[in-house]
């Protein structure tokens, strides 16, 4: 699985309330141009070509929980929609960028590195897998 990483701007963010993580619509959308920590909004991001079973700014990733214990905050999303290809390839990627899009910018939050470019040819299937045990991010 892949890993999360934060952009460096989410720290900010939260703490001048752009976000509100357990009612906010959070979506992913898939790049295959590395995201720099530095980014900050959605248009930082050269997200992939709408078509053949993607759609320009990607799927909605619905809160599970969103609470606080001892201190510590955890933040659990249902996995986005599946992606299958139909009609064709669907554009490669390599990222998955989780993104707020209620907050006025499209607010950047983090993303994954898949290691290596993923390719689905028509029919083929992808799902950003979150762990529903760890979260998606915790803050302490």
């Amino acid at each position: 699985m892949a890993a999360f990483q934060k952009f460096n701007s989410f720290v900010e963010a939260v703490a001048e309330s752009k976000h509100d993580l357990g009612a906010d619509t959070l979506k992913v959308m898939l790049s295959n141009t590395a995201p720099s920590a530095t980014d900050n909004i959605k248009t930082d991001i050269s997200e992939i070509t709408s078509g053949n079973g993607y759609t320009t700014g990607g799927n909605s990733a619905a809160v599970v929980s969103s609470a606080q214990t001892s201190g510590i905050y955890k933040l659990v999303l249902a996995d986005p929609t599946t992606w299958t290809a139909s009609g064709g390839a669907m554009g490669t990627f390599r990222y998955a960028v989780l993104y707020n899009t209620s907050a006025a910018n499209n607010e950047l939050i983090g993303f994954w590195d898949y290691g290596s470019a993923v390719t689905l040819a028509d029919g083929d299937s992808f799902t950003v897998d979150f762990d529903p045990a760890a979260g998606v991010l915790t803050i302490a």
